[in-house]
């Protein structure tokens, strides 16, 4: 483990070994570090959650993995709630200024440009990317390997393995990002038509879901999807009526 200059550590805090801490880091009681993760000049972790319900006698967790990159100014705050905890992944890469809240959880290999900002209770699975300058509304979930262009606003859950722009808008698969992890051009085939239906069509969800079990080739991302928007439709609706 290497410490910058004029860094504060206040104690509790577990650092695992070759994690690099650059000048004026700031890490709270209740962190833990995994190994070989690099802290950027004036990042803040482990700050009291941004929540009126918080008090200072709860007892909560910042949990970092291994391998990640966290950049200059970022602030990665606890959870909320007694015993609660903020998670991050493996081998994330975050960008400067960006902000993750209170009772976050981020996945593996994510990727967050500058100025991305995560409210409370936002869920980000696996091989997400977003563009700078993002805002996540809370509770949100962001499915795997879906792409967040820049400047986007996120009010909902955004599906997995699309790109979505402006506000909550889907455009199309997320197609450089689903080559870089090894889906196959069939694959991606089928995940195009099964967006085209969920997200193009005027169908509504259900028939749309219908028609993508009768019509798509199943593959695992394409079950996947269709898994993400029912359990993300039962929770919106109580009941499962079309929408």
């Amino acid at each position: 483990m290497r410490v910058g200059p004029f860094c504060y550590v206040e104690a509790g805090v577990k650092i695992g070994a070759r994690t690099i801490l650059d000048s004026h880091v700031t890490i709270k009681s209740g962190t833990t570090l995994g190994e070989d993760n690099l802290v950027g000049q004036g990042a803040i972790l482990g700050g009291d959650p941004q929540d009126r319900k918080y008090t200072e006698d709860q007892h909560t967790e910042l949990v970092i993995g291994d391998r990640n990159v966290i950049r200059e100014y970022c602030t990665i705050h606890r959870a909320t709630g007694d015993g609660n905890r903020t998670s991050i992944g493996n081998d994330c890469y975050i960008m400067a200024y960006t902000h993750i809240g209170h009772n976050g959880t981020l996945g593996n290999f994510v990727t967050l440009a500058n100025n991305v900002g995560l409210s409370g209770h936002v869920t980000v699975e696996d091989y997400v990317t977003f563009g700078g300058m993002v805002g996540v509304h809370q509770f949100a979930r962001i499915g795997k390997s879906a792409m967040v262009g820049g400047m986007a606003g996120i009010t909902r859950d955004v599906p997995p393995f699309v790109v979505v722009a402006g506000r909550d808008q889907v455009v199309d698969i997320n197609a450089v990002g689903l080559r870089r992890i090894g889906i196959t051009q069939p694959a991606r085939m089928s995940l195009h038509k099964a967006v085209k239906l969920l997200f193009k069509s005027e169908l509504g969800l259900t028939r749309a879901i219908e028609t993508v079990r009768r019509e798509v080739p199943s593959t695992p991302e394409v079950e996947y999807l269709l898994a993400f928007e029912e359990r993300r439709f039962r929770g919106k609706n109580g009941r499962g009526d079309q929408p």
